[in-house]
């Protein structure tokens, strides 16, 4: 469709963290906060990194600065409302603390994001929440500097107002959203993914190509009514910033994505998807991402009994990455008529030598591109292969519904026969 604002915006705004990038950045993170103010530091991780050493070397190297560091192995991976909630009581209890360290994927560093935002700012957790699933409430103090240390290449967390959780008892996965959720520094360290097995890197590996895309093919910032100041939101659409940093991102993963999930000692290609990472999210970050965000949430929350290779195997999980990029081939088919250009240099810049794929329909190159990455790197075939079936089409359209945050940013307006369509095609995508 043709968006016609009556008084189109003129002004899109951009936001980042601090970044350090570089092999032995990390070892830098006390002299880094000394600059942020802080004295007593949380460092948030997880148990399987925590098992890996890093968080602890961190935090040995924050003590060096004369700082104090205390070590919280309290993220859950895929976090949830009960996870997070547990997490700042357990700091709370160990507290005060004026400053976070966040040391792990994406949900570490949301865990950080949590529980800075209810120790500095106080209230429940579903005050923060997203609408319609929470009160959406907006912090009223400033937070403590946090400060995000990724140790897998994809979710952009490090650089975005954006903390993911499921909610257990509504089975859908949303979101809390505000600019003092961005971390006051990304550092952003490509030793510490060095462990990071083949289908972690795969799966985050797709989070970082739909961040890329999703924020490239994103509804453009003119195409809105104009915003008064204080409505302005991070998401505000695909502008030059963001355009730059996602074009790059695309570059970088057509040289390094298949490398990397098959040897992980790559150091090269390690280098180039954490950079990757970083690019996507600075991009994404500003402009936002649209469908196939928005159909992850359901598949990640209504999730039954799949239990992924390379990740923690007591309960089931479709990870995040893997989630986004299930519908994705599917999506972009559907988004194809709103910038076809757009689209297929998408395809270019993620597939330079193409071969013959051009012969056909034109919405079908980026499709085909996506589909072969994925079979390469060994994503599962669709909804089908994580357990879903026709009967959990209006399921999984509902709850992708509940993303009207993410679906504002659809370059085509979307309704629920949109989302069906969508999801029931993605319900297996290759023969």
């Amino acid at each position: 469709m043709t968006w016609s604002p009556a008084n189109p915006e003129s002004v899109f705004t951009y936001g980042a963290p601090s970044l350090k990038f570089g092999a032995g950045a990390a070892d830098e993170i006390g002299h880094d906060l000394l600059g942020l103010g802080a004295g007593r530091v949380l460092v948030v991780t997880d148990p399987g990194v925590l098992a890996t050493g890093w968080p602890d070397r961190v935090a040995e190297g924050i003590r060096g600065f004369g700082l104090e560091a205390v070590v919280h192995d309290s993220a859950h991976v895929e976090p949830t409302d009960a996870s997070l909630v547990a997490a700042a009581e357990r700091a709370r209890a160990d507290g005060p603390f004026d400053g976070y360290v966040a040391v792990g994927g994406g949900s570490s560093i949301d865990t950080a994001k949590a529980v800075d935002l209810l120790l500095s700012d106080g209230g429940d957790l579903m005050d923060y929440v997203n609408a319609p699933v929470g009160a959406a409430r907006a912090p009223t103090r400033p937070l403590a500097p946090l400060v995000a240390v990724p140790t897998t290449t994809g979710t952009g967390a490090e650089s975005t107002t954006i903390c993911v959780l499921d909610v257990l008892s509504l089975k859908v996965k949303t979101g809390i959203s505000h600019v003092r959720l961005r971390p006051s520094l990304a550092v952003v360290d490509p030793r510490l993914t060095a462990s990071q097995p083949a289908g972690v890197t795969a799966s985050a590996g797709m989070d970082i190509l739909c961040h890329a895309l999703e924020s490239w093919t994103a509804r453009p910032f003119t195409t809105y009514e104009r915003k008064q100041p204080g409505e302005r939101v991070p998401y505000c659409g695909s502008n030059p910033i963001a355009d730059m940093w996602s074009e790059r991102a695309m570059s970088l993963l057509a040289k390094a994505f298949r490398a990397a999930v098959r040897d992980g000692s790559d150091e090269g290609a390690r280098g180039d998807m954490a950079l990757a990472a970083t690019f996507a999210g600075l991009g994404f970050g500003n402009a936002g991402v649209h469908v196939p965000h928005a159909n992850a949430y359901p598949v990640a929350g209504r999730v039954r009994d799949f239990h992924p290779d390379d990740y923690p195997c007591e309960e089931p999980m479709v990870p995040h990455g893997m989630a986004v990029a299930l519908t994705a081939p599917e999506a972009f088919r559907w988004t194809f008529e709103a910038d076809p250009e757009r689209h297929l240099a998408a395809a270019r810049l993620l597939d330079p030598g193409h071969g013959g794929r051009w012969a056909g329909e034109q919405r079908d190159v980026l499709p085909g591109v996506l589909v072969d990455l994925m079979r390469d790197i060994g994503m599962p075939n669709g909804l089908h292969a994580v357990g879903y079936g026709e009967g959990d089409v209006d399921d999984l359209v509902e709850g992708a519904l509940k993303q009207q945050r993410l679906l504002a940013t659809s370059p085509r307006e979307v309704g629920a026969a949109d989302l069906a369509g969508i999801v029931t095609r993605s319900l297996q995508l290759w023969e």
